[in-house]
């Protein structure tokens, strides 16, 4: 969804402001270390700590990273692992059997029911054969613009028609997965990634790490403050890549993750306008209202689905859908640049 700065300015469409070095406790000074790898999600990793040494937050660096990795396997709906059930896995067995699946995963596909329901089909984990369509004609698109096109609307309907969420069998007594519809696949595209994340900070805090922040992709989390107990700044990227100013606002964050969805990174032309890799699962098209919609919760992988499904709703129902809920705000940005928010949004703004 995004692109990836440095210290300064962090992760595609979120920008993150942090200090150098910093005093805990009475005696032991810890340094602020950062650390990047760019294995998993297919984007950049950056998290952004604190240690007594290189050493130790390196060492921590490879755990995170070796739990992110496994994620990144296990909701891989492209590539087949040795010793691993994964999406793919479960996805080529549509149809024909259930698969044993690890609580990860099934953990997973519970959040991403729960948030089908809670977005009234907005969010969608079992819109794959929709989804790998519009990805086929996208990376057609991209790799020769003058020949790009768009996908017959037929072809749409007649794979929508296998997206029903009550295909889904779950099965946790068994922890097996079950998609009952052979042509149905599923895509965590959506919540993946942010359930990911939220499961990443809270191994983070397991290995006594409780001052982090952890960046992958457009899915940012802070795990407690910074160590001085100033919050975390973290910045949301301007969608108008010819702009000036590299990001909107900026947000203080403690114990909270935002997530960003838009359209202007990932999309490709057909006829001189621009299409989205998010599609509404209602109309089997990308969405127009908005450049971007960000969303600041407490658990990063709602957030992402949450960013999602506003993203293809109007404002007013997508207003609603964010007051009705705990602990949640959102920042909406028109394609004309109208920046409009929840009640309880509060960011710095920088235009």
């Amino acid at each position: 969804m995004k692109k990836v700065y440095g210290v300064i300015l962090l992760v595609i469409g979120i920008a993150v402001l942090v200090s150098a070095i910093c005093l805990y406790g009475r005696d032991e000074k810890l340094n602020q270390y950062q650390g990047q790898f760019f294995d998993c999600f297919d984007t950049v990793t950056t998290i952004t700590g604190y240690a007594g040494s290189q050493e130790e937050f390196s060492e921590k660096m490879d755990l995170l990273k070796q739990k992110l990795l496994h994620y990144h396997q296990l909701y891989d709906i492209y590539h087949t692992y040795s010793g691993i059930n994964n999406l793919k896995t479960i996805n080529d067995a549509a149809g024909v059997e259930a698969v044993k699946v690890e609580p990860e995963i099934m953990e997973l596909l519970k959040l991403g029911k729960e948030m089908y329901e809670q977005t009234k089909g907005e969010f969608q984990i079992a819109y794959g054969s929709v989804l790998s369509l519009w990805h086929d004609y996208r990376e057609q698109g991209m790799a020769k613009p003058n020949q790009a096109k768009l996908p017959a609307k037929e072809e749409l309907s007649k794979r929508a028609q296998h997206t029903e969420m009550g295909a889904v069998v779950l099965d946790e007594t068994a922890s097996t997965v079950y998609l009952t519809d052979k042509e149905m696949s599923l895509d965590v595209g959506g919540i993946g990634k942010g359930y990911a994340v939220q499961r990443l900070a809270e191994y983070a805090r397991e290995l006594g790490m409780e001052h982090v922040l952890i960046s992958v992709g457009g899915n940012v989390s802070a795990v407690g403050a910074k160590i001085d107990q100033k919050p975390w700044r973290v910045g949301v990227e301007n969608p108008d890549q010819d702009s000036l100013e590299p990001y909107l606002c900026t947000v203080d964050m403690v114990d909270q993750s935002i997530v960003t969805s838009g359209d202007y990174q990932r999309y490709y032309e057909v006829d001189g306008k621009r299409y989205c890799h998010i599609i509404d699962p209602h109309t089997n098209m990308p969405p127009e209202y908005f450049a971007s919609v960000s969303v600041l919760a407490k658990d990063s992988g709602r957030a992402d689905a949450l960013s999602t499904a506003l993203f293809n709703m109007e404002f007013e129902e997508g207003l609603s859908l964010v007051e009705s809920l705990e602990d949640v705000e959102a920042m909406w940005i028109g394609k004309d640049g109208e920046i409009r928010s929840s009640s309880g949004w509060k960011a710095d703004e920088k235009k």
